[in-house]
C-alpha cells in the first residue's frame, strides 16, 4: 500500500484527475488517500508477499495451538510471527518505492495484518496465556477502526499519525515475547509492555473516531 502523497505536476497542461472512489482508506502503518493513478497489475511482489503472509497465519496458529507447552515449538511461532510481521512492513516500503497500486493489495494487506495479530492475541488467550478481556478489547478496537476508515471515506481522508505506527510496534513486540518462552523474573517485562500496547491501541482508538467525528461534521456543517 502506498503511503506517499500524490502531487501532480504543476507544469502538466493535464486536467487534475478525479480521485479514485476505489481507494482504500489509510490503514495505521501504510496511510494511504484517495488515489487517481491507474491500478497496476496484481502480479507482483508487495502482493506476494501479503498473500505469504495471509498463508503463514493458519501455520502460526497451527504451531501456537497444537504445542504450546514445548519450547522448541514456542520459538518457531515466535519466529513465524516474526516473519509475516516484517512481510507487511516489506510490502509496504516495495509498494511505496515502485508506487504499486492493485485493488487486491487494497483489499489484502489490512485483512493480513489484522488476522495475523488477531491469531495472535486469540492463541495466547485459548492457551490461557492473555487473559480475553485484553483480546477482545483489542480485537473490536481494531477491526471496528479499519471498519470505519471505510465508511469515513465518503467525508474525506483520516490522517494517520505516529500513534498508530507506534501502536503496531508495541503490539508486535508484546505479542513476540508473550510468544517466547521467557522465565517468570522476564516474562513480568512482557506483561508491562502488553499493558502499554493495549493503553495504546485503546487511546489512538478514540482519537481516531474523535477524527472521524470531525470529518463528518466539516463535510456537513450545521446551518
Amino acid at each position: 500500500m502506498i503511503d506517499d502523497e500524490h502531487r501532480p505536476d504543476a507544469t502538466s497542461d493535464q486536467p487534475r484527475p478525479r480521485p479514485d472512489r476505489d481507494a482504500l482508506a489509510p490503514s495505521e502503518t501504510h496511510p494511504v488517500g484517495p488515489l487517481a493513478e491507474p491500478e497496476t497489475s496484481p502480479w507482483n511482489v508487495p502482493n506476494a508477499l501479503t498473500a505469504f503472509r495471509i498463508v503463514l497465519v493458519p501455520v502460526f496458529a497451527w504451531m501456537l495451538l497444537v504445542h504450546p507447552q514445548e519450547i522448541g515449538w514456542r520459538l518457531l511461532s515466535a519466529l513465524i510471527f516474526t516473519v509475516a510481521i516484517l512481510t507487511d512492513t516489506l510490502d509496504g516500503y516495495l509498494a511505496r518505492k515502485h508506487n504499486i497500486i492493485t485493488r487486491f493489495g487494497k483489499l489484502a494487506d489490512p485483512i493480513a495484518d489484522k488476522a495475523l495479530t488477531g491469531m495472535a492475541f486469540i492463541g495466547l488467550s485459548i492457551i490461557d496465556e492473555l487473559p480475553w478481556w485484553v483480546t477482545v478489547t483489542i480485537l473490536v478496537r481494531e477491526w471496528g477502526i479499519t471498519i470505519m476508515r471505510f465508511v469515513v471515506l465518503r467525508y474525506g481522508v483520516m490522517a494517520a499519525g505516529r500513534g498508530g505506527k507506534i501502536k503496531t510496534v508495541t503490539q508486535a513486540i508484546a505479542v513476540i515475547m508473550y510468544l517466547l518462552p521467557l522465565p517468570p523474573q522476564v516474562h513480568i517485562l512482557a506483561v508491562v509492555v502488553m499493558a502499554i500496547a493495549w493503553l495504546i491501541t485503546m487511546v489512538t482508538g478514540l482519537d481516531y473516531v474523535r477524527e472521524a467525528i470531525r470529518l463528518r461534521r466539516r463535510a456537513h456543517p450545521r446551518r
